[in-house]
């Protein structure tokens, strides 16, 4: 057993994230390349066993992380519609968060400083779903004072390689 596996590094003072070496950054970068790759493929690209790798892997799923997940192009599984709402709040911005995180449609949620409180990712079917989004569910949260859409009308780049590069 490694001595600086994940589990056995101390957390970051500053945040109180794990503190990640060099090698378990490695062995995200090779799943963010493909996270079906084997774990005695990953184990000869990082200088570690397979079995190794599998515990690295599960330490850094167990502390939150990574996650492996199967990420889908909405479009080729029928919502057509995506955007992204900028949102500003009278009061607890914070329970508004908590309410969009509530709904289905909703992919993404980050409380912001700036122009809005809020900004929502929003994955519909077609421009009446998204509508009926817009109106008739956030408009009507407490709190919510004033909504902007920002309809996408074509995806360029989406990339999941954050923290390793």
């Amino acid at each position: 057993m490694h001595s600086d596996l994940v589990a056995s590094r101390s957390a970051d003072p500053r945040n109180g994230s794990p503190q990640l070496d060099a090698v378990s950054l490695a062995i995200i970068e090779q799943l963010q390349e493909d996270g079906r790759r084997p774990y005695a493929a990953i184990g000869k690209a990082v200088g570690l066993s397979e079995a190794a790798v599998r515990q690295r892997v599960q330490k850094l799923l167990d502390q939150g992380v990574m996650q492996i997940v199967a990420v889908t192009d909405p479009l080729t599984v029928g919502f057509r519609r995506q955007a992204m709402v900028g949102i500003n709040v009278e009061g607890d911005t914070e329970s508004v968060a908590d309410a969009l995180t509530g709904m289905s449609e909703v992919e993404y949620v980050v409380m912001t400083a700036g122009s809005f409180d809020i900004l929502a990712e929003i994955v519909c079917e077609d421009d009446d779903h998204l509508l009926d989004v817009i109106n008739k569910r956030i408009r009507a949260l407490p709190g919510v004072r004033s909504t902007e859409s920002f309809v996408y009308l074509k995806l360029k780049k989406q990339t999941y390689m954050w923290g390793t590069r």
